[in-house]
């Protein structure tokens, strides 16, 4: 389980992605031939929506304290977050590990 230090430290992580990388368009790697989803675009949507979920819980957060939301409100937007943070990273060990594998293969 992740700690609330991992967490907070996670999502700063990612707010410091979100505010150059995600403004601009991501590179375009499809062919002639291949008229699929962009891969690019895939894992910028899942940036932003996991940069969304970490703000909502910003949000929630703030009305907590000046009395304008309720605790469970907190909990779940955060947990969202945890959940979106966690995906995020899957994701991205699997890409490394695909990567790595790719690099081991004899040419």
């Amino acid at each position: 389980m992740a700690t609330p230090s991992f967490a907070a430290g996670a999502y700063a992580s990612i707010q410091g992605m979100g505010a150059g990388s995600l403004a601009r368009k991501p590179a375009t790697f499809t062919t002639a031939t291949d008229n699929g989803p962009d891969f690019g675009a895939m894992v910028g949507k899942a940036l932003e929506a996991t940069a969304d979920a970490g703000r909502k819980a910003d949000s929630q957060a703030a009305n907590v304290v000046s009395g304008r939301s309720d605790i469970v409100d907190v909990v779940t937007a955060v947990a969202e977050s945890e959940a979106a943070i966690e995906t995020l990273v899957a994701v991205r060990d699997r890409v490394i590990a695909a990567y790595e594998e790719i690099m081991r293969m004899p040419v």
